[in-house]
């Protein structure tokens, strides 16, 4: 018998709903994961859909999800070899004896039960918690990470361990939000603090008023995949469409720049500062700013 379920496959956990797929199941196994139609099983009138209107053109959302390659492939990653689908605990390694941590990446694993863990990884918070404080816990839950509600990177673990007296948390070095969350309030006048849906009024203006768009080491052909799919690649294509002049400033012809650029200026890594005070020194001298 197949069934067929709606999933998101997103590649982070506050990308709520994002990457809609449709999974189809034959005998309990994945057959193939495709886009979700939305008219499936309701008429597109039905939607009432938005627009953005520029220039004489129109642009608005398609009927169907724009699913990523990875979320295409998902199946293959289910079914992977490789994959760990039972907790495994190191055969000389004994929570409440001798942990021999010298054989760390030389033994073996055995299979153990779901109970066993949980009582293991419980064990082991107590312990920590007794000897060290509730802070000798460290928590690697800042980064991106699969639209999962308990086990992703935002989920639930960090809930837990704070409604424990806390834990010392893993801070990256801002490579995701700091771009829009810091450089966005300048350049838009808007603080889009812990959101990323408010930045999306932002398109229509870009429509109505840009004549070019500089894209500063960043690749909208595969880098929001994650959250919205091939979107991004549909709006620089638009925006193409309406006459704005795309300039790409990147080391490498990433897939963005190849395909949208009007022109490619291939910086050499780590030189960025430089030709930041060097644009803010001609705006300056040449009285070119507003």
């Amino acid at each position: 018998e197949e069934k067929t379920y709606v999933k998101g496959l997103g590649f982070c956990s506050f990308g709520i709903g994002s990457n809609t797929a449709a999974v189809d199941v034959n005998n309990g196994r994945i057959s193939r994961i495709r886009p979700l139609h939305y008219d499936w099983k309701y008429q597109s009138e039905e939607f009432n859909p938005w627009k953005i209107e520029a220039r004489g053109k129109v642009f608005q959302p398609t009927m169907k999800t724009l699913l990523p390659p990875f979320s295409l492939a998902y199946k293959k990653r289910v079914y992977s070899p490789n994959r760990i689908r039972y907790p495994l605990k190191r055969v000389d390694w004994d929570p409440s004896g001798e942990r021999h941590p010298e054989n760390r990446g030389k033994s073996n694993f055995v299979r153990i039960s779901w109970d066993e863990a949980a009582e293991i990884v419980a064990g082991e918070i107590k312990r920590v918690h007794k000897q060290y404080g509730p802070y000798g816990i460290l928590c690697q839950i800042d980064g991106h990470g699969e639209s999962k509600a308990v086990h992703g990177p935002h989920g639930y673990s960090g809930t837990l361990l704070e409604l424990m007296g806390g834990f010392t948390l893993q801070a990256r070095n801002p490579d995701s939000w700091e771009g829009w969350h810091w450089g966005a309030k300048h350049a838009w006048g808007m603080n889009p603090n812990g959101l990323m849906r408010p930045q999306t009024n932002i398109f229509p203006d870009v429509a109505e008023n840009t004549e070019l768009m500089l894209f500063w080491g960043c690749d909208p052909e595969t880098t929001p995949w994650g959250w919205d799919g091939q979107l991004a690649s549909r709006l620089c294509y638009w925006f193409t469409e309406l006459g704005i002049e795309c300039i790409y400033i990147c080391p490498d012809l990433n897939y963005g720049a190849a395909v949208h650029a009007d022109k490619w200026i291939p910086i050499k890594p780590n030189t960025d500062a430089a030709l930041h005070l060097a644009i803010a020194y001609t705006w300056i001298t040449e009285g070119t700013y507003d």
